[in-house]
């Protein structure tokens, strides 16, 4: 059942704070097991990682306004970073 009110106004207000907060949790935890993942010395995985979320980022924020609606934008960013949070939390 889809509540959400249809006003094109609510809609990219909500798509941006996906872009921007949904993003970011992507990026961050991405960042967070790759780190753990990456078969290199503990430094080079970290700014390996970290340089890779930057294109993660940007490829979030891309997708959460390609989204066929705001609550897939919110879901598909939100639930793979939850997913990556609890496998880098099981790993450290």
């Amino acid at each position: 059942m889809n509540t959400m009110p249809r006003s094109p106004l609510f809609s990219a207000t909500s798509r941006a704070c996906a872009a921007i907060a949904g993003g970011y949790a992507f990026a961050a935890s991405a960042s967070a097991l790759l780190a753990l993942c990456l078969p290199l010395p503990r430094a080079d995985a970290v700014v390996t990682a970290t340089l890779l979320s930057f294109a993660l980022y940007a490829a979030a924020a891309l997708r959460a306004f390609a989204a066929p609606s705001a609550w897939r934008a919110w879901a598909e960013l939100l639930l793979p970073a939850l997913a990556m949070a609890l496998a880098a939390r099981g790993l450290a």
